[in-house]
């Protein structure tokens, strides 16, 4: 039986092979056909060679996660075959070098599944071309065997090879031709799934990661400074904005280390500007000590934290949510802070704005809790409306001069326990800042009086943020509030999580889905009224329920059931949901 409008393919063979750029060609072309698409990579942590393999999905309606099941998998090395030929579907086909895999290899899918013998060695041969270009021809070949067309490929090759020449776009058009051609002569209609391009005006939409939605709403935000130390998956985002510097008017500095990052980050937003730094795990451990410093000297930076798989160095291509605890309760002393934790691309631009703005309204460091899944996986969102967004830089005083009558006080006592901020080098006023406990002026001040005070006055923030809040959704619902059974969940798990209660709802399950994104503060009130009276499951991307036992310490509601995942894969619909299903036998 042929199934239209959906499929889910895995393109995979050796480091260097261009994996990664064959799946973000064939995800944008799907993209230019209207389609709705979500595309993820799986690479090892080597310097050289190893395996790696990108999972793609389009269909006609939205998808939000990548699957376990492969409808067509195109082997560019035998090595894909080995490690995947149990995941094609019995019905599924795979394209494969019938230059170098014999049509008998024991490591081709079992029989039913379709065997799509292409001899890419021998086209790239005849056109004169790299090796490389074998993924251009394999290409070609699945939308042939797909029925999709070639025309929007093409389109696609043309935007993005033209900064490299005429030469290289003709060598790689040409190429997907010949792969297209051969597979629409020899295989045209064999294959279970046919993916058409939907005809008809549809909304504009952009296909980015995460971390590209980051780094958009850090600019949208005014973000004027950006130093970081390289590490996975958080360097894309450092990157990104590098790209985009002279254009907005960014400075960014790769640093000599974290620690050297976030102390620069801080020494900008002191001077005035929006600033803010990213890593993951072992790069935020060593930010910590300076953490602690933007709490004391009331400094408003936002930190990206990408989350991956740990302890140590861990799996660093991985993903995880184990850093939710740390996030909350790093750096010495107490001090406010804020943990946002995004769960999809539209979150990752908006909710980066809204850091930015906090940080300020509130002088505060601003945590932004992400995951590798999340910021390193390409989806299909509309784009972003950037004229909504509005800039709240808090109690920052005017630049052009301080003529009040008493001496300006950094640290002034307020009731909200956010004192008026002005830049270093404004006239009229003296800017006096120390890292050790202060007075109001900002000298140290090491009196107990003094200290209780200080500590008093930051502290009062935390009723300010959670008065705050209440115009932000700390929470979200998706699904009837009357449903039987309650997901609960944060970050990257969201999208397997939502595609789970739909595949549910099919089989006459009743659930719904409580996403948690502010972490600190905790959104007390909210979650307990979401929770109160309910049969709920929680799903987290760590061993320990990280998030079960903050919701426990916070309300007391208990999970009796948990669904659990930290081998470094991230949630799938389809397993999620035998595993839901086995919690409401």
């Amino acid at each position: 039986m042929t199934r239209t409008n959906e499929v889910s393919l895995l393109i995979g063979g050796k480091a260097g092979a261009g994996i990664s750029a064959a799946g973000l060609l064939l995800g944008k072309t799907f993209l230019r056909g209207g389609l709705h698409v979500f595309g993820t990579i799986d690479y090892p942590s080597l310097i050289r060679g190893g395996h790696n393999f990108y999972l793609l999905r389009a269909a006609t309606r939205p998808v939000t996660s990548q699957w376990d099941k492969i409808d067509l998998m195109i082997a560019l090395d035998e090595k894909t075959l080995q490690r995947h030929r149990k995941e094609v579907v019995s019905d599924g086909g795979v394209i494969f070098d019938s230059d170098e895999i014999a049509p008998d290899s024991p490591n081709l899918p079992p029989q039913g599944v379709k065997r799509y013998a292409v001899p890419l060695e021998s086209i790239v041969k005849e056109l004169k071309v790299p090796k490389v270009v074998q993924n251009t021809v394999a290409l070609g070949a699945a939308l042939g065997i797909l029925g999709y067309g070639i025309s929007q490929l093409e389109d696609i090759l043309q935007e993005a090879f033209k900064a490299k020449g005429d030469k290289i776009v003709r060598m790689n058009i040409d190429a997907a031709r010949k792969g297209y051609n051969y597979a629409h002569e020899n295989f045209a209609g064999q294959f279970c799934c046919q993916l058409r391009p939907r005809t008809g005006k549809h909304h504009q939409h952009m296909f980015l990661t995460g971390n590209e939605a980051v780094g958009l709403g850090a600019i949208a935000a005014g973000c004027k400074f950006m130093a970081a130390y390289p590490m996975t998956p958080a360097s894309p985002l450092f990157h990104f904005l590098i790209a985009q510097a002279e254009r907005f008017g960014i400075v960014t500095l790769q640093a000599e280390s974290e620690i050297a990052a976030i102390n620069m980050a801080i020494g900008a937003a002191f001077s005035g500007v929006r600033a803010m730094t990213c890593t993951s795990g072992g790069g935020f451990c060593l930010m910590t000590e300076a953490l602690s410093m933007a709490g004391m000297t009331e400094t408003p930076i936002v930190i990206m934290l990408g989350q991956r798989t740990g302890p140590s160095t861990g799996l660093p291509t991985y993903t995880a949510q184990g850093d939710l605890r740390f996030a909350l309760h790093a750096a010495h002393g107490e001090f406010p802070r804020i943990v946002i934790a995004p769960g999809d691309i539209r979150e990752c631009f908006g909710l980066t704005v809204d850091a930015f703005n906090l940080a300020e309204q509130f002088q505060v460091p601003v945590i932004l809790l992400t995951d590798k899944h999340l910021i390193e996986s390409y989806i299909t969102t509309q784009t972003f409306d950037t004229d909504s967004v509005t800039i709240d830089r808090g109690k920052l005083l005017p630049f052009d001069g301080y003529s009040r009558s008493k001496p300006y006080l950094r640290y002034k006592i307020t009731r909200d326990g956010v004192s008026p901020r002005l830049a270093p080098g404004t006239s009229g006023a003296t800017v006096h800042s120390d890292s050790a406990e202060h007075g109001e002026q900002g000298f140290v001040n090491d009196t107990a009086d003094n200290t209780s005070r200080m500590a008093d006055k930051r502290g009062r923030k935390y009723a300010s943020i959670q008065k705050a809040l209440k115009k932000y959704d700390a929470v979200k619902t998706f699904g009837s509030k009357d449903a039987d059974v309650t997901l609960v969940g944060w970050g990257s798990t969201k999208g397997a999580a939502l595609e789970a209660i739909e595949r549910l709802k099919e089989d006459g399950h009743s659930l719904n889905f409580l996403q948690i994104i502010f972490m600190a503060p905790f959104p007390v009130g909210q979650v307990s009224k979401a929770l109160d009276g309910k049969n709920a499951i929680l799903v987290e991307g760590n061993r320990t329920a990280q998030l079960g036992s903050l919701i426990r310490e916070h309300t007391g509601y208990s999970f009796t059931h948990k669904i659990l995942r930290y081998d470094g894969r991230p949630f799938n619909p389809i397993k999620l949901t035998a595993q839901i299903k086995e919690v409401l036998k």
